[in-house]
């Protein structure tokens, strides 16, 4: 169990990584004027979205389920804990939508929304880990 739950921190982390960072780039991005720069945030934004944090999302909730369902994980903090995740996994395909606009020059929204959204997981992350160490 303590292999499962260590990897299942480890990509964990690295897929918090990415989802504190894109929006930030995100925020760079719609702050640029100029084709270099530009150009230069969309191939960071891809690379970022689908090399480190597609596979981190991916191997998280693999190992995340391992531990629910392999070792009998329950409680009322876990479908809480659960929810949270869901939310977590759609903000994620929501900034791959994101991703896709600013890959067609279609953004529609200023730095100031960016910097906004880039606040979400930070709520997130810290209420999936309070549910999980005090487990109320």
């Amino acid at each position: 169990m303590l292999w499962v739950k260590s990897l299942h921190i480890i990509f964990l982390v690295t897929w918090f990584a990415g989802l504190f960072y894109l929006p930030r780039l995100f925020v760079y991005h719609a702050l640029s004027n100029d084709s270099i720069s530009i150009e230069r945030f969309k191939v960071m934004e891809r690379k970022l979205y689908y090399g480190i944090m597609m596979p981190s999302a991916a191997l998280t909730i693999i190992f995340g389920v391992w531990l629910w369902l392999g070792y009998n994980i329950s409680g009322n903090w876990m479908h809480t804990k659960l929810l949270l995740v869901a939310v977590l996994i759609a903000y994620h395909f929501y900034c791959g939508r994101l991703l896709a606009n600013f890959k067609q020059d279609k953004n529609q929204h200023g730095h100031v929304y960016y910097r906004w959204f880039n606040e979400v997981p930070v709520g997130i992350l810290i209420a999936i880990v309070l549910l999980v160490v005090v487990k109320p």
